[in-house]
């Protein structure tokens, strides 16, 4: 599964850097994958060495920007509670990953905006140190404006009906409103950077107040709302994403494993689950099972 996923969006979901994707004592691994897509078979191939990284489609090198979003995929794993039970900071990634692929105008927005905070902030403590005048923040100001307006906006889009979503606006009235507290923080205050959203059940934060069962239905509603996002479809042909649901039906009562087994059955692309007993009923549809003992 962390392969298939890799294929699909260049990086792990299990590893936290990049060299703990090789096998202990080694430098170099391979993952290929013969895509059907579009009606044609195509090979998608990563490779890394010397810890470098490469993409190839057809056996031709691409960029990482070119190669992600070709074959579509959306993951359910464990990790996946921390969208409801973790960090701000980890929800914002969530909603970044999505959107940029799908939208090449966001993730422009969002380097351009990370580059930005980064040199602002460091010209906020440098006035702070009385090593800079604070009519030099002009320039970042209005990059971070810019930039962040739009990826605000496309986040709300995203998150309409779904989560409520706890913006912080950027804009030159609320950047004088903290001039003075930035300037003693060394930080920007505002913008999409302290953006975060909250996922309610029948009006309660299931963060706070969900079953542990609640929360993991919450996190499937969260990764519907994926499937929905990147699925393709155009005069020529559609394309489901692939659905990876990695030991989805632990911890879940029956009224909530019930329902995850009938979206299984119902969804109309591929699916790729693991678990580690036979939960899945007959009649939930075709399936080719691998047993690892």
């Amino acid at each position: 599964m962390e392969a298939v996923y890799m294929l699909a969006t260049g990086k792990s979901f299990r590893a936290d850097r990049e060299d703990e994707m090789l096998k202990y004592g080694e430098g170099f691994f391979r993952v290929i994958g013969q895509i059907r897509q579009m009606g044609q078979i195509g090979q998608m191939e990563i490779t890394m060495a010397d810890a470098r990284k490469r993409f190839l489609i057809n056996g031709v090198p691409r960029r990482q920007i070119d190669f992600v979003g070709k074959m579509r995929a959306v993951l359910f794993c464990p990790q996946d509670m921390e969208l409801v039970t973790g960090s701000p900071g980890g929800r914002r990634r969530y909603l970044d990953f999505v959107i940029s692929q799908m939208d090449r105008e966001y993730r422009r927005c969002l380097i351009s905006y990370e580059k930005g905070l980064r040199q602002r902030n460091k010209l906020l403590e440098m006035i702070r140190e009385g090593l800079a005048q604070r009519s030099q923040l002009f320039f970042w100001d209005k990059l971070l404006i810019k930039n962040g307006e739009y990826i605000t906006l496309k986040r709300g889009e995203y998150l309409e009906g779904l989560a409520e979503y706890d913006k912080s606006v950027i804009s030159e009235a609320r950047l004088k409103q903290y001039e003075v507290e930035e300037v003693a923080a060394a930080a920007t205050l505002v913008g999409p950077h302290r953006d975060d959203f909250v996922v309610n059940i029948d009006g309660r934060d299931v963060s706070k107040y969900g079953s542990r069962g609640e929360q993991r239905m919450a996190v499937l509603g969260l990764k519907e709302k994926e499937i929905e996002y990147l699925f393709f479809d155009s005069a020529q042909d559609s394309q489901q994403p692939l659905l990876l649901l990695d030991d989805i039906l632990s911890e879940l009562d029956h009224k909530h494993r019930d329902e995850v087994q009938k979206m299984v059955k119902d969804y109309p692309g591929q699916v790729i689950m693991t678990t580690v007993d036979d939960l899945l009923p007959p009649g939930v549809g075709e399936l080719d099972v691998i047993r690892l003992v």
